[in-house]
């Protein structure tokens, strides 16, 4: 079977992504992703230099989908505590294929991965703030449902609804 010679690296990092969701840290290797796009291994390395700098690539770029949909999500959301409800929303639903939340928090041990995740966690708790009134109480409820929601969505997967997000907003305004 011919390799295929030009993959986008946003079609790479998926691929990546998918392998690190399915079988953890170890199954996004050279030979793997090689195996999985079609592109050869020393293309890989020559993109990425290294297994960590591939993996930390994939993962920046899921981190650059979520800031998108947070652009988005803060653009279509009134600044209302139903807002707050629609910004969480859309959120939710654009981490999908693209960002898998529980995904990204797993690789808190890289600084740059770290380091983007409190910018973009400080940011959903300021837009949540803009939404629940503002000042002191508006950013502790923030904190709150924030907190709230990630929890919410690192147990949806296993089938687990929990609590509705709307009667969490309603308890904390």
């Amino acid at each position: 079977m011919p390799r295929k010679k030009i993959i986008p690296d946003h079609a790479v990092f998926a691929t990546i992504r998918a392998l690190l969701t399915q079988s953890g840290d170890r199954a996004a290797s050279f030979g793997s992703v090689s195996r999985a796009t079609g592109l050869a291994a020393p293309t890989l390395v020559q993109r990425y230099g290294s297994q960590e700098g591939m993996v930390r690539a994939a993962l920046m770029d899921a981190w650059d989908a979520l800031d998108r949909a947070a652009n988005e999500a803060e653009g279509t959301s009134d600044l209302s505590v139903k807002g707050a409800h629609m910004l969480l929303k859309a959120l939710g639903a654009e981490a999908g294929d693209t960002a898998d939340l529980s995904l990204l928090a797993a690789d808190f041990r890289d600084p740059a991965l770290r380091d983007r995740a409190t910018a973009w966690r400080a940011r959903v708790e300021q837009a949540l703030a803009l939404r629940l009134g503002g000042g002191a109480k508006g950013r502790e409820a923030a904190a709150l449902l924030f907190a709230a929601w990630q929890g919410q969505m690192l147990w949806h997967p296993t089938g687990d609804k929990g609590f509705k997000l709307k009667d969490a907003i309603k308890r904390l305004t």
